[in-house]
């Protein structure tokens, strides 16, 4: 059987995360989304979205990426909220049966806002 390799990263809320007043926390999620839709644009997130009602809620969100994992690790590196120390990535390779997963390009969100009102 054949495989195909994605790069994923699980993006993790840290132990000791700094504490922000809401509108600092609300600005750095919206630099957040936009470097994540800039990383869709580019070409090297396939998928990405949060998690909600887990059983773990340290574990934020998903992403499936198209690169590396050493380039994974650069691009998270420079996502805004990762920089604040907010989220954490942590990247692995993820193998699937060839073929099983197929990838559009759809539009996603740049900011809470437009998440929000789903435009």
């Amino acid at each position: 059987m054949r495989f195909d390799q994605h790069t994923v990263v699980l993006l993790v809320r840290p132990d000791d995360p700094p504490e922000l007043p809401r509108d600092v926390a609300d600005r750095l999620q919206d630099t957040h989304l936009a470097h994540q839709a800039g990383l869709v644009e580019q070409g090297a997130v396939l998928a990405a979205g949060p998690f909600l009602g887990g059983d773990d809620e340290r574990i934020r969100g998903f992403a499936v990426l198209s690169v590396d994992p050493q380039m994974a690790r650069e691009l998270y590196a420079n996502d805004p909220a990762v920089r604040a120390g907010r989220l954490v990535a942590r990247v692995m390779s993820w193998m699937v049966p060839e073929g099983v997963l197929r990838f559009e390009q759809v539009p996603v969100p740049t900011s809470m806002l437009e998440a929000a009102t789903g435009d």
